[in-house]
């Protein structure tokens, strides 16, 4: 695992994938803290809330080469043929997009520091919008795999990363139009942003926790398996 994750990441920041994250994540997460600074307001709510839409759609850059890149090369099939198990180099893909992710979210500290010299944070709340900030990142990533996993197309699958990410954004205003009380129940359920908000108010429920190490887990194990039926096919 160690060594795929030292090769992807070595990817992401010897292309310019790893450094538009970056530079997109720095300057809206930039944007969202001045405003914060010229309203006087002294905690970072406000960043981490409107973090939410960047995160969805800056994701699917993130995630489009995973293993669409793989596929194009053919260099996926070596895990077809080699004795290796799929779930660590998943994993190894998985956690290197993590580590990028997590990079970007430690501009964060520098702005609680900054906040700091002003007003006192309140750090419960810090903490609770950095695991939501994270959770929903992780989340998305393991979306944006398995979807990279389908294609060996980079531009397909960043567009379907998107598609997903748009209908995300989108599921609250499709529960309230719903007019069936339990598939709106369902749908808002399903609700990313449902689950993120409560983050933003420094509020962990366990309930939101798993939602998102629950759907971090179910797409890791639907990639798994997209390599699986192809090896043993």
């Amino acid at each position: 695992m160690g060594a795929v994750i030292k090769r992807e990441l070595s990817g992401y920041f010897s292309s310019p994938i790893g450094y538009i994250v970056l530079a997109v994540f720095y300057i809206f997460s930039g944007y969202y803290f001045l405003v914060t600074l010229l309203s006087n307001i002294s905690t970072l709510n406000y960043v981490f809330s409107s973090m939410f839409t960047i995160v969805l759609f800056l994701m699917p850059i993130l995630t489009m080469r995973m293993w669409s890149e793989d596929k194009r090369q053919k260099t996926d099939q070596i895990l077809f043929t080699a004795p290796v198990r799929l779930l660590p180099v998943t994993l190894g893909k998985y956690f290197a997009a993590l580590i990028v992710y997590t990079l970007a979210l430690c501009i964060n500290l520098v702005y609680a520091i900054v906040i700091s010299f002003f007003a006192a944070p309140d750090w419960a709340v810090f903490v609770g919008n950095m695991i939501g900030l994270f959770l929903l990142g992780a989340a998305l990533i393991a979306i944006g795999m398995f979807i990279s996993s389908l294609t060996e197309n980079q531009v397909v699958a960043a567009v379907g990363s998107f598609a997903v990410s748009l209908f995300i954004l989108l599921t609250d205003t499709l529960a309230s139009v719903v007019g069936v009380d339990f598939i709106s129940a369902i749908i808002e359920g399903l609700s990313f942003n449902g689950h993120y908000t409560n983050f933003t108010s420094g509020i962990l429920d366990a309930v939101d926790l798993i939602f998102f190490l629950s759907v971090s887990v179910v797409f890791i194990f639907l990639t798994v398996r997209v390599f699986e039926k192809k090896r043993w096919s």
